[in-house]
């Protein structure tokens, strides 16, 4: 009898579990496009790691119901390719969001897919300032080479320096490094003795170094994208004697990424640089960020500035999940994007200009030298709550 009532029991449980209606699971699909191959494999692992961490330490904080997978594909750094890739991911993987994109030319080449298909584009790095007006559904939350290249340019010319040359990367970007650092530096009265831009895919450093050298200036602004160019362009510099020829050496974050200083070695001391991160910084979202790392690579890799900005992307997205459920349309995520803020990302406070869908941050003044028994970027001076300089000085033509 006993056992009878407690079998009666069981099947009474299992039938009111069958009969209670199952909870509806939403599940948000992001494409990231990202350069895991090519010549900026090495940032776009960087911008990976980023964004992976978020989603390993927040996945949590996801309503009831909701999940977010990440569907990846290489884009080898080539503009073709991240074309077809997005549209793959838009209409054979239905993907919500698209994320990521390192080549400012991969990014260009999507945007008008998105304006297309109405959907949202979270840019994790591409720095060409012009992007975001390509699309209305574009959103950026790293930074534009005028964000860092021009405050470099007028701090450059307060040192006391009268005569540049700049010898940078020959794409997107490069161009707008040079651009902005010129802007700069001459509007402050300074003197722009000569430029050179070398391959983006396979520079050869000797002979740019050289012609920096046999110019004299007093000071040289050398870009490149990250990560073993800045390695290989710094060793020139030493191999030249560019310091040692008293001409000084600027530039953005893209020639002293955290994860190369070790790389890099003795040469960077005293480089100064103008970017928007720095492992070492002292600020709360970034200790966070730090603790974060470290737990889930250990030692086996240093955050960047392309880590934080792919880890400030995927908070954006789940601030917009978490706000709606899970449930939006491509008009509402582009609302959420154009008013959505931080005050405690790893960089310091960052929002999004609702005028311009591109990112609002501090830019920092950087010495790379010896701190705690290691190089590191130390920031010395803040320019606070910095808009993208180029859609300041270029305002959309009225129709």
């Amino acid at each position: 009898m006993k056992r009878f009532l407690t079998m009666t029991a069981s099947c009474a449980v299992l039938a009111a579990a069958l009969a209670a209606p199952a909870m509806a699971q939403t599940e948000i699909k992001i494409g990231l496009i990202n350069s895991y191959s090519g010549f900026l494999a090495q940032p776009g692992d960087q911008m990976d790691k980023g964004i992976l961490l978020y989603k390993a330490e927040h996945d949590k904080d996801l309503p009831a119901g909701v999940t977010v997978s990440i569907v990846k594909r290489d884009d080898t750094s080539v503009p073709e390719v991240g074309k077809r890739l997005a549209q793959e991911l838009i209409t054979r993987d239905h993907v919500q969001l698209l994320l990521g994109v390192i080549a400012s030319p991969v990014a260009a080449a999507i945007a008008p897919l998105v304006t297309e298909a109405k959907v949202p584009f979270v840019i994790t790095n591409a720095a060409g300032a012009g992007i975001t007006r390509i699309s209305p559904y574009v959103v950026r939350v790293s930074f534009t080479q005028w964000h860092t290249a021009l405050p470099m340019g007028q701090w450059a010319v307060k040192q006391g320096w009268k005569k540049a040359f700049t010898a940078v990367s020959d794409f997107i970007p490069g161009h707008d490094a040079d651009d902005a650092f010129k802007k700069g530096f001459t509007e402050a009265g300074g003197e722009i003795v000569g430029s050179i831009a070398f391959s983006a895919a396979s520079p050869d450093f000797p002979p740019v170094v050289q012609r920096v050298r046999d110019a004299k200036p007093d000071v040289a602004f050398l870009w490149v994208p990250g990560g073993s160019q800045a390695t290989s362009m710094m060793k020139t510099v030493k191999d030249l004697g560019l310091r040692e020829a008293g001409i000084h050496v600027v530039s953005t974050q893209d020639l002293m990424p955290d994860e190369e200083l070790p790389n890099i070695g003795a040469v960077a001391n005293g480089v100064i640089t103008a970017g928007t991160y720095s492992m070492t910084a002292d600020r709360p979202g970034n200790k966070a960020f730090i603790a974060a790392w470290k737990k889930m690579y250990s030692d086996k890799a240093v955050p960047d500035f392309f880590s934080a900005d792919g880890w400030d992307g995927m908070a954006m997205i789940y601030d917009l999940v978490k706000s709606t459920k899970g449930k939006f349309t491509a008009e509402e995520a582009m609302k959420f994007f154009a008013n959505w803020k931080n005050p405690d990302s790893p960089r310091g406070p960052i929002s999004i200009d609702p005028a311009t869908r591109d990112i609002v941050q501090n830019v920092y003044i950087r010495e790379t030298k010896m701190q705690d028994g290691k190089l590191a970027n130390v920031e010395f001076d803040t320019i606070a709550n910095v808009k993208d300089p180029w859609k300041e000085l270029n305002p959309p033509k009225q129709p």
